[in-house]
């Protein structure tokens, strides 16, 4: 089987600003679609010149507000991709959307372009916590959303917010057993975290959000994992949760470590042992494409040892765990983990080693960060 080629399509733009990411400078009434368009097309085209050969097996539009592309654009690039590349068989073609009534309205024509599976930021079944989300979308605009997602698009996946200030137990239970009940296959459940920069870290410094009690985050962490696993829906990563089979293939794509491709303003990318990031302004990603042929902004070779440690970084936070032997065979690099921490935190029930593989425990994934440190090399 052709190992796994991932493609990243970043649609920059927003019509409404963010209270948590940093695309804010972003927001645009009016695009030039078919500008855009030819743009992104040539960065295509750059980036297949550079890893012929392979078939995708996924293609991932995300932003920003890609949702409010036209379907135009989006089957351009879909074209595009299919010519350049091929597409393996079943190949997973996901659009991120926000779940409101104007991007509803477009899903019927978005998925006659080739989109089979669209992930909604749904983020909170609650009004009010919507609005201290800052999310524009009410409740009922939301879940008259995902029910059109549901009816036009062959998969669907939402995201929930949850261990937000004052959420109990059994509100978060009642919330997440709703969310269960819509019958979705895919759900990513993240807690509430502060990130720099953004109006929570703001808020958190006036002393406006207090912080989670990391017993109370503990306590809900378990709580998702025990309601979603008995509801057919186990955890595959430290926050996604699908039923078998309906697992996000892009995404596993990224944790397995395997090559991926990014186009668009600030797209990332790992492809044949090298990083490349493109500009991030899109009057910037615009200047070097019609200069270059293309949005790169620098590509660098990674070492052995940095491709051993992402691989371990990011494959550890699946429940399968890695394949130690694998990575080493892959990069090389014979010396992955610190045996010793690994022995002492296998005696604690942290992690699992079984033959070459090495997997974080349940009880270890509500402390993942320090266990990474400690056993990464």
């Amino acid at each position: 089987m052709t190992s796994p080629l991932a493609l990243y399509i970043h649609w920059p733009f927003c019509i409404s600003k963010c209270p948590y990411c940093d695309f804010n400078s972003h927001v645009r009434e009016n695009v030039d679609q078919e500008m855009w368009r030819d743009a992104l097309l040539a960065d295509l085209a750059h980036e297949a010149a550079l890893a012929p050969g392979r078939k995708l097996t996924s293609i991932f539009f995300g932003g920003g507000t890609p949702s409010l592309m036209r379907p135009e654009t989006v089957e351009a690039l879909i074209g595009a991709a299919e010519r350049h590349w091929g597409f393996a068989p079943g190949i997973e073609i996901t659009l991120e959307a926000n779940p409101s009534s104007v991007e509803a309205a477009r899903f019927a024509d978005l998925a006659l372009t080739g989109v089979n599976r669209v992930s909604l930021g749904l983020q909170a079944l609650d009004d009010a916590a919507l609005a201290f989300l800052g999310r524009a979308h009410s409740l009922s605009e939301g879940l008259a959303a995902l029910d059109v997602a549901q009816s036009v698009f062959a998969r669907a996946s939402f995201d929930l917010i949850y261990a937000r200030p004052d959420q109990t137990a059994a509100a978060w239970e009642t919330e997440l057993r709703r969310a269960l009940s819509f019958g979705t296959e895919h759900l990513s459940l993240y807690q509430l975290t502060i990130e720099p920069g953004t109006r929570f870290a703001a808020l958190a410094a006036k002393g406006e959000l207090p912080e989670t009690d990391p017993d109370r985050a503990a306590d809900l962490f378990e709580l998702t994992r025990a309601i979603t696993t008995e509801a057919g829906l186990p955890a595959y990563e430290v926050s996604n949760h699908a039923r078998p089979g309906e697992e996000s293939r892009h995404n596993l794509t990224y944790w397995r470590y395997g090559d991926y491709l990014g186009i668009g303003p600030g797209a990332h990318g790992r492809r044949l042992g090298t990083v490349s990031i493109r500009r991030k302004k899109p009057e910037n990603f615009l200047s070097a494409v019609a200069r270059n042929g293309h949005g790169i902004e620098s590509e660098d070779a990674l070492t052995p040892e940095t491709r051993a440690t992402e691989a371990l970084l990011m494959g550890l936070r699946l429940e399968e765990g890695v394949d130690l032997a694998a990575i080493s065979t892959a990069t090389g690099v014979n010396e992955l983990v610190d045996e010793a921490a690994a022995a002492r935190l296998a005696d604690h029930g942290l992690v699992a080693r079984d033959a070459t593989r090495l997997t974080v425990t349940p009880a270890g994934m509500l402390v993942l960060d320090r266990i990474l440190a400690e056993i990464v090399l």
